[in-house]
Protein backbone atom coordinates (compact mmCIF):
# COMPACT_ATOMS: atom_id res chain seq x y z
CA UNK A 1 0.00 0.00 0.00
CA UNK A 2 1.45 3.55 -1.06
CA UNK A 3 -0.55 6.17 1.32
CA UNK A 4 -2.06 7.31 4.06
CA UNK A 5 -5.58 6.59 3.12
CA UNK A 6 -4.80 3.50 1.37
CA UNK A 7 -3.61 2.27 4.80
CA UNK A 8 -7.72 3.81 5.94
CA UNK A 9 -8.83 1.52 2.81
CA UNK A 10 -7.07 -1.05 2.85
CA UNK A 11 -7.89 -4.85 3.88
CA UNK A 12 -6.07 -5.12 6.78
CA UNK A 13 -7.56 -1.33 8.31
CA UNK A 14 -8.22 -2.33 12.11
CA UNK A 15 -7.97 -5.82 11.61
CA UNK A 16 -6.61 -8.04 14.71
CA UNK A 17 -3.57 -10.33 13.90
CA UNK A 18 -1.70 -12.46 15.72
CA UNK A 19 1.50 -12.65 14.43
CA UNK A 20 2.98 -16.25 15.55
CA UNK A 21 7.28 -16.71 15.68
CA UNK A 22 9.05 -19.91 16.20
CA UNK A 23 13.12 -20.81 16.39
CA UNK A 24 13.97 -20.14 13.24
CA UNK A 25 16.86 -18.47 11.72
CA UNK A 26 14.63 -16.71 9.66
CA UNK A 27 12.84 -14.80 12.86
CA UNK A 28 14.57 -11.25 11.45
CA UNK A 29 12.47 -11.29 8.72
CA UNK A 30 9.58 -11.41 11.05
CA UNK A 31 10.26 -7.98 12.63
CA UNK A 32 9.52 -6.57 8.56
CA UNK A 33 6.12 -8.66 8.91
CA UNK A 34 5.34 -6.98 12.07
CA UNK A 35 6.45 -3.69 10.67
CA UNK A 36 4.55 -4.00 7.31
CA UNK A 37 1.55 -5.05 9.00
CA UNK A 38 1.32 -2.24 11.44
CA UNK A 39 1.77 0.58 8.32
CA UNK A 40 -0.84 -1.31 6.80
CA UNK A 41 -3.27 -0.29 9.72
CA UNK A 42 -3.86 -3.64 12.16
CA UNK A 43 -3.90 -4.50 15.19
CA UNK A 44 -0.92 -6.91 15.89
CA UNK A 45 -0.45 -9.08 18.57
CA UNK A 46 2.81 -11.24 18.55
CA UNK A 47 3.33 -14.63 20.32
CA UNK A 48 6.60 -16.03 20.58
CA UNK A 49 7.74 -19.53 21.62
CA UNK A 50 10.86 -19.89 24.32
CA UNK A 51 13.36 -20.66 21.09
CA UNK A 52 12.60 -17.63 19.06
CA UNK A 53 13.59 -15.42 21.83
CA UNK A 54 16.96 -16.75 21.47
CA UNK A 55 17.29 -15.33 17.96
CA UNK A 56 15.16 -12.07 18.05
CA UNK A 57 14.43 -10.70 21.54
CA UNK A 58 10.22 -9.92 22.32
CA UNK A 59 11.36 -6.17 23.24
CA UNK A 60 11.79 -5.53 19.32
CA UNK A 61 9.14 -6.77 18.63
CA UNK A 62 7.15 -4.33 21.58
CA UNK A 63 8.94 -1.46 20.05
CA UNK A 64 7.51 -2.34 16.48
CA UNK A 65 4.04 -2.97 17.48
CA UNK A 66 3.30 -1.16 20.40
CA UNK A 67 2.20 -4.20 22.40
CA UNK A 68 3.82 -6.36 24.73
CA UNK A 69 4.70 -9.79 23.35
CA UNK A 70 3.12 -13.43 24.45
CA UNK A 71 5.97 -15.61 25.18
CA UNK A 72 5.69 -17.55 28.50
CA UNK A 73 2.35 -19.28 28.86
CA UNK A 74 2.70 -19.39 32.82
CA UNK A 75 3.45 -15.48 33.22
CA UNK A 76 0.16 -14.23 34.83
CA UNK A 77 -1.41 -11.41 32.69
CA UNK A 78 -3.43 -9.51 34.03
CA UNK A 79 -5.74 -8.40 31.43
CA UNK A 80 -7.05 -12.16 30.98
CA UNK A 81 -7.49 -15.38 33.17
CA UNK A 82 -6.67 -17.58 30.02
CA UNK A 83 -4.81 -14.94 27.84
CA UNK A 84 -4.16 -17.46 24.83
CA UNK A 85 -7.69 -18.10 24.33
CA UNK A 86 -8.63 -14.33 24.23
CA UNK A 87 -6.19 -13.82 22.06
CA UNK A 88 -7.28 -16.73 19.74
CA UNK A 89 -10.72 -15.58 19.86
CA UNK A 90 -10.38 -11.63 19.04
CA UNK A 91 -7.69 -12.62 15.88
CA UNK A 92 -9.64 -11.64 12.65
CA UNK A 93 -6.27 -13.83 11.26
CA UNK A 94 -3.63 -15.79 12.63
CA UNK A 95 -0.38 -15.82 10.82
CA UNK A 96 2.82 -18.32 11.68
CA UNK A 97 5.79 -17.22 10.33
CA UNK A 98 8.33 -18.65 10.34
CA UNK A 99 7.38 -22.28 11.19
CA UNK A 100 9.84 -24.62 11.90
CA UNK A 101 9.43 -28.26 11.37
CA UNK A 102 8.29 -28.98 14.89
CA UNK A 103 6.14 -26.22 14.63
CA UNK A 104 4.26 -28.30 11.72
CA UNK A 105 4.21 -31.11 14.10
CA UNK A 106 2.76 -29.52 16.61
CA UNK A 107 -0.47 -28.37 14.92
CA UNK A 108 -0.70 -31.39 12.41
CA UNK A 109 -1.52 -33.43 16.01
CA UNK A 110 -3.20 -30.71 18.18
CA UNK A 111 -0.45 -30.60 20.54
CA UNK A 112 -0.51 -27.41 22.89
CA UNK A 113 2.81 -27.16 24.76
CA UNK A 114 3.88 -23.25 24.03
CA UNK A 115 2.05 -19.91 23.32
CA UNK A 116 2.07 -20.05 19.80
CA UNK A 117 0.46 -24.25 19.46
CA UNK A 118 -1.94 -23.00 22.59
CA UNK A 119 -3.09 -19.84 20.87
CA UNK A 120 -3.37 -22.06 16.85
CA UNK A 121 -5.58 -24.54 18.81
CA UNK A 122 -8.01 -22.24 20.33
CA UNK A 123 -8.72 -20.06 17.44
CA UNK A 124 -11.03 -20.02 14.59
CA UNK A 125 -9.71 -17.50 12.46
CA UNK A 126 -7.90 -18.19 9.23
CA UNK A 127 -4.73 -19.69 9.78
CA UNK A 128 -1.76 -18.82 7.14
CA UNK A 129 1.89 -20.68 7.77
CA UNK A 130 4.98 -19.80 6.61
CA UNK A 131 7.51 -22.79 6.54
CA UNK A 132 10.94 -21.75 7.05
CA UNK A 133 13.51 -24.83 7.60
CA UNK A 134 16.09 -26.78 5.50
CA UNK A 135 15.21 -28.92 2.62
CA UNK A 136 15.70 -31.93 3.94
CA UNK A 137 13.48 -31.31 6.71
CA UNK A 138 10.62 -29.85 4.49
CA UNK A 139 10.67 -33.15 2.39
CA UNK A 140 10.74 -35.29 4.84
CA UNK A 141 8.17 -37.93 4.44
CA UNK A 142 6.88 -36.89 7.93
CA UNK A 143 6.53 -33.24 7.25
CA UNK A 144 5.33 -33.35 4.03
CA UNK A 145 2.25 -35.38 5.65
CA UNK A 146 1.70 -33.05 8.11
CA UNK A 147 1.80 -30.16 5.75
CA UNK A 148 -1.16 -32.49 3.69
CA UNK A 149 -3.10 -33.05 7.67
CA UNK A 150 -3.21 -29.28 7.96
CA UNK A 151 -3.75 -28.16 4.43
CA UNK A 152 -7.06 -30.55 4.66
CA UNK A 153 -7.95 -28.66 7.74
CA UNK A 154 -8.23 -24.89 5.93
CA UNK A 155 -4.47 -24.05 6.48
CA UNK A 156 -3.29 -22.31 4.00
CA UNK A 157 0.85 -22.75 3.47
CA UNK A 158 2.54 -19.37 1.65
CA UNK A 159 5.97 -20.96 0.60
CA UNK A 160 8.88 -22.20 1.52
CA UNK A 161 10.89 -20.64 -1.68
CA UNK A 162 13.35 -21.93 -3.33
CA UNK A 163 17.19 -20.33 -2.33
CA UNK A 164 20.00 -20.32 -0.35
CA UNK A 165 19.34 -21.92 3.10
CA UNK A 166 21.45 -21.55 6.53
CA UNK A 167 23.55 -24.60 5.50
CA UNK A 168 24.94 -22.63 2.77
CA UNK A 169 23.09 -25.47 0.41
CA UNK A 170 20.29 -24.49 -2.13
CA UNK A 171 16.86 -25.78 -2.33
CA UNK A 172 13.10 -25.13 -0.96
CA UNK A 173 12.81 -24.22 2.99
CA UNK A 174 13.54 -20.53 2.66
CA UNK A 175 10.58 -18.22 4.33
CA UNK A 176 9.56 -16.42 1.72
CA UNK A 177 9.80 -12.62 1.48
CA UNK A 178 7.64 -10.72 3.91
CA UNK A 179 6.33 -8.30 1.36
CA UNK A 180 4.68 -11.82 0.25
CA UNK A 181 3.71 -12.84 3.27
CA UNK A 182 1.43 -9.42 4.02
CA UNK A 183 0.48 -9.64 0.49
CA UNK A 184 -0.97 -12.94 1.48
CA UNK A 185 -2.43 -12.34 4.24
CA UNK A 186 -4.31 -9.30 2.63
CA UNK A 187 -5.64 -11.96 -0.04
CA UNK A 188 -7.00 -13.88 2.58
CA UNK A 189 -8.42 -11.55 4.66
CA UNK A 190 -10.31 -9.62 1.21
CA UNK A 191 -11.49 -13.27 0.50
CA UNK A 192 -13.00 -13.22 4.06
CA UNK A 193 -14.65 -9.60 4.13
CA UNK A 194 -14.22 -7.63 0.77
CA UNK A 195 -16.70 -6.87 -1.41
CA UNK A 196 -15.78 -8.45 -4.05
CA UNK A 197 -14.64 -11.34 -2.69
CA UNK A 198 -16.57 -14.41 -4.78
CA UNK A 199 -15.99 -12.20 -8.20
CA UNK A 200 -12.95 -12.97 -10.94
CA UNK A 201 -11.23 -9.46 -12.37
CA UNK A 202 -9.44 -9.70 -15.27
CA UNK A 203 -6.94 -7.05 -15.36
CA UNK A 204 -4.45 -6.04 -17.98
CA UNK A 205 -1.29 -4.04 -17.24
CA UNK A 206 1.98 -2.84 -19.12
CA UNK A 207 2.97 -1.54 -23.02
CA UNK A 208 3.20 -4.17 -25.53
CA UNK A 209 6.06 -5.10 -27.80
CA UNK A 210 6.10 -5.74 -31.28
CA UNK A 211 9.29 -6.52 -32.71
CA UNK A 212 10.47 -5.36 -35.39
CA UNK A 213 13.76 -7.95 -35.36
CA UNK A 214 15.01 -10.26 -32.85
CA UNK A 215 16.57 -7.47 -31.29
CA UNK A 216 14.38 -3.84 -31.78
CA UNK A 217 10.59 -3.50 -31.14
CA UNK A 218 8.04 -0.71 -31.74
CA UNK A 219 6.54 -0.07 -27.83
CA UNK A 220 6.06 2.71 -25.23
CA UNK A 221 6.39 3.68 -22.09
CA UNK A 222 3.74 2.02 -19.69
CA UNK A 223 6.03 0.75 -16.21
CA UNK A 224 2.54 -1.17 -15.65
CA UNK A 225 1.97 0.28 -12.25
CA UNK A 226 -1.50 1.59 -12.67
CA UNK A 227 -2.60 -2.14 -14.04
CA UNK A 228 -0.41 -3.61 -10.73
CA UNK A 229 -2.21 -1.60 -8.28
CA UNK A 230 -5.66 -2.71 -10.11
CA UNK A 231 -4.59 -5.92 -9.44
CA UNK A 232 -3.68 -5.75 -5.99
CA UNK A 233 -6.88 -3.77 -5.07
CA UNK A 234 -9.01 -6.14 -6.62
CA UNK A 235 -6.96 -9.13 -4.57
CA UNK A 236 -7.45 -6.91 -1.47
CA UNK A 237 -10.96 -6.55 -1.98
CA UNK A 238 -11.56 -10.36 -1.60
CA UNK A 239 -11.35 -11.09 -6.23
CA UNK A 240 -9.64 -13.44 -7.89
CA UNK A 241 -7.17 -11.94 -10.19
CA UNK A 242 -6.33 -12.64 -12.95
CA UNK A 243 -2.76 -10.06 -14.31
CA UNK A 244 -2.15 -10.22 -17.79
CA UNK A 245 1.25 -8.04 -18.52
CA UNK A 246 4.48 -7.09 -20.13
CA UNK A 247 6.06 -6.71 -16.65
CA UNK A 248 5.39 -9.83 -14.85
CA UNK A 249 8.46 -8.85 -12.80
CA UNK A 250 6.86 -6.32 -10.96
CA UNK A 251 3.39 -8.31 -10.58
CA UNK A 252 1.77 -8.30 -7.05
CA UNK A 253 1.81 -11.13 -4.95
CA UNK A 254 -1.28 -13.32 -4.66
CA UNK A 255 -2.39 -13.12 -8.12
CA UNK A 256 -2.60 -15.33 -10.99
CA UNK A 257 -0.04 -14.07 -13.15
CA UNK A 258 -0.32 -14.31 -17.46
CA UNK A 259 3.13 -13.21 -18.72
CA UNK A 260 2.71 -11.61 -22.68
CA UNK A 261 4.89 -9.48 -24.74
CA UNK A 262 3.01 -8.39 -27.74
CA UNK A 263 -0.39 -7.20 -28.49
CA UNK A 264 -1.39 -10.47 -29.72
CA UNK A 265 -0.48 -12.68 -27.28
CA UNK A 266 -2.31 -10.29 -24.68
CA UNK A 267 -5.07 -10.48 -26.69
CA UNK A 268 -5.03 -14.29 -27.12
CA UNK A 269 -4.44 -14.61 -23.03
CA UNK A 270 -7.18 -12.36 -22.31
CA UNK A 271 -9.69 -14.21 -24.50
CA UNK A 272 -8.22 -17.49 -23.00
CA UNK A 273 -9.30 -15.88 -19.39
CA UNK A 274 -11.86 -13.67 -19.96
CA UNK A 275 -14.96 -17.15 -19.30
CA UNK A 276 -15.86 -16.26 -16.25
CA UNK A 277 -14.73 -13.26 -15.57
CA UNK A 278 -16.74 -10.27 -13.89
CA UNK A 279 -15.13 -7.54 -14.94
CA UNK A 280 -12.05 -6.29 -17.71
CA UNK A 281 -9.78 -3.62 -16.67
CA UNK A 282 -7.88 -2.80 -19.68
CA UNK A 283 -4.84 -0.63 -17.99
CA UNK A 284 -2.23 -2.02 -20.40
CA UNK A 285 -0.90 0.21 -22.98
CA UNK A 286 -1.50 -1.82 -26.03
CA UNK A 287 0.34 -0.17 -29.23
CA UNK A 288 -2.30 0.32 -32.47
CA UNK A 289 -0.09 -1.22 -34.88
CA UNK A 290 2.53 -3.36 -35.38
CA UNK A 291 5.15 -4.07 -38.00
CA UNK A 292 3.88 -5.49 -40.96
CA UNK A 293 6.99 -8.09 -41.36
CA UNK A 294 9.19 -8.82 -38.77
CA UNK A 295 12.58 -9.88 -39.68
CA UNK A 296 14.15 -13.21 -38.79
CA UNK A 297 17.30 -11.94 -37.94
CA UNK A 298 18.77 -8.95 -36.67
CA UNK A 299 18.97 -6.00 -39.58
CA UNK A 300 22.58 -4.69 -40.16
CA UNK A 301 22.73 -1.49 -39.85
CA UNK A 302 25.41 -1.46 -42.61
CA UNK A 303 22.86 -3.54 -45.16
CA UNK A 304 19.92 -2.00 -44.21
CA UNK A 305 20.73 2.36 -44.29
CA UNK A 306 17.58 4.14 -44.09
CA UNK A 307 14.99 1.96 -43.58
CA UNK A 308 11.07 2.24 -43.20
CA UNK A 309 8.80 0.34 -41.75
CA UNK A 310 5.46 -0.64 -42.97
CA UNK A 311 3.22 -0.50 -40.07
CA UNK A 312 -0.25 -2.73 -39.82
CA UNK A 313 -3.28 -2.03 -37.02
CA UNK A 314 -3.68 -4.30 -34.59
CA UNK A 315 -6.89 -5.64 -33.43
CA UNK A 316 -8.65 -3.27 -30.33
CA UNK A 317 -8.79 -6.09 -27.39
CA UNK A 318 -11.25 -4.52 -25.29
CA UNK A 319 -13.72 -3.94 -28.34
CA UNK A 320 -12.90 -7.64 -29.18
CA UNK A 321 -14.44 -8.70 -25.72
CA UNK A 322 -17.80 -9.89 -25.75
CA UNK A 323 -19.89 -10.97 -22.82
CA UNK A 324 -22.06 -10.05 -19.67
CA UNK A 325 -19.16 -8.46 -17.74
CA UNK A 326 -18.04 -5.24 -17.01
CA UNK A 327 -15.59 -3.32 -19.42
CA UNK A 328 -13.35 -0.38 -18.04
CA UNK A 329 -11.21 0.86 -20.78
CA UNK A 330 -8.34 3.64 -20.46
CA UNK A 331 -7.12 6.70 -22.57
CA UNK A 332 -3.97 7.96 -22.07
CA UNK A 333 -3.74 11.43 -23.87
CA UNK A 334 -2.02 14.00 -24.32
CA UNK A 335 -4.28 16.71 -25.44
CA UNK A 336 -8.33 16.83 -26.15
CA UNK A 337 -8.65 14.31 -22.89
CA UNK A 338 -12.31 14.30 -22.21
CA UNK A 339 -13.34 14.31 -26.08
CA UNK A 340 -10.85 11.78 -27.33
CA UNK A 341 -11.80 9.55 -24.05
CA UNK A 342 -15.94 9.69 -24.96
CA UNK A 343 -14.85 8.52 -28.49
CA UNK A 344 -12.88 5.59 -26.95
CA UNK A 345 -15.56 5.09 -24.68
CA UNK A 346 -18.13 4.40 -27.51
CA UNK A 347 -16.00 2.71 -29.61
CA UNK A 348 -15.02 0.33 -27.42
CA UNK A 349 -18.24 -0.73 -25.89
CA UNK A 350 -16.96 -0.17 -22.52
CA UNK A 351 -19.18 0.98 -19.24
CA UNK A 352 -16.12 2.88 -18.23
CA UNK A 353 -13.19 4.91 -19.80
CA UNK A 354 -10.57 6.13 -17.39
CA UNK A 355 -8.82 9.52 -19.11
CA UNK A 356 -5.19 10.43 -17.70
CA UNK A 357 -2.84 12.84 -19.48
CA UNK A 358 0.26 11.43 -19.71
CA UNK A 359 1.98 14.84 -20.14
CA UNK A 360 2.01 15.64 -16.83
CA UNK A 361 5.11 14.87 -14.90
CA UNK A 362 3.43 13.51 -11.61
CA UNK A 363 0.89 11.18 -13.20
CA UNK A 364 0.93 8.79 -16.14
CA UNK A 365 3.45 6.86 -17.64
CA UNK A 366 6.50 5.53 -14.69
CA UNK A 367 5.10 7.56 -11.66
CA UNK A 368 3.44 6.07 -8.42
CA UNK A 369 1.04 8.47 -9.03
CA UNK A 370 -2.14 9.10 -11.26
CA UNK A 371 -5.25 12.03 -11.62
CA UNK A 372 -7.96 10.71 -13.88
CA UNK A 373 -11.16 11.54 -14.93
CA UNK A 374 -13.73 8.40 -14.92
CA UNK A 375 -16.42 8.87 -17.62
CA UNK A 376 -19.51 6.27 -18.42
CA UNK A 377 -21.51 5.20 -20.74
CA UNK A 378 -24.47 7.71 -19.12
CA UNK A 379 -22.41 11.02 -19.56
CA UNK A 380 -21.27 10.93 -16.19
CA UNK A 381 -17.61 12.25 -15.31
CA UNK A 382 -15.94 11.64 -12.17
CA UNK A 383 -12.69 14.15 -11.62
CA UNK A 384 -10.77 12.33 -9.45
CA UNK A 385 -7.51 14.52 -7.81
CA UNK A 386 -3.98 13.22 -7.48
CA UNK A 387 -4.20 9.91 -6.00
CA UNK A 388 -1.49 6.80 -5.34
CA UNK A 389 -2.22 4.62 -7.62
CA UNK A 390 -3.46 2.56 -4.91
CA UNK A 391 -5.88 4.75 -4.51
CA UNK A 392 -6.90 5.88 -7.77
CA UNK A 393 -7.47 2.03 -8.23
CA UNK A 394 -9.98 1.84 -5.26
CA UNK A 395 -11.98 4.87 -6.48
CA UNK A 396 -11.81 2.96 -9.84
CA UNK A 397 -12.99 -0.19 -8.40
CA UNK A 398 -15.66 1.46 -6.43
CA UNK A 399 -17.15 1.91 -9.94
CA UNK A 400 -16.81 -1.59 -10.89
CA UNK A 401 -18.40 -3.06 -7.44
CA UNK A 402 -21.40 -0.63 -8.55
CA UNK A 403 -21.88 -2.08 -12.13
CA UNK A 404 -21.40 -5.60 -10.95
CA UNK A 405 -25.46 -7.53 -10.33
CA UNK A 406 -26.25 -8.62 -7.48
CA UNK A 407 -25.96 -12.37 -6.82
CA UNK A 408 -26.61 -14.83 -3.56
CA UNK A 409 -23.83 -15.21 -1.76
Amino acid sequence: MTSDSAIATGPLSGRHVVLCVTGSIACYKALDVASQLVQAGAVVDVAMTESATKFVPPLTFRSLTAREPYVDMWHPHGEFGEVHVELARRADVMLIAPATASTLARLANGLADDFVSLTALATQAPLLVAPAMDSLMWSHPATQQNVVTLEQRGVHFVGPAEGRLASGRTGSGRLVEPKTIVAELCARVGREHGDLRGRTILVSAGGTREAIDPVRFVGNHSSGKMGNALAEVARDRGADVVLVTTVPDSAPAAVEVRAVSSAQSMSDAIHERVAGADALVMAAAVADYRPEAPAELKIKRADAGDMSIDLVENDDIIASVQGDLVKVAFAAETNDLIANAEKKLAAKGAQLIVANDVTATDAGFGTDTNRVTILDTSGGREVLPLLSKYDCSMRILDRVALLLPNRSE
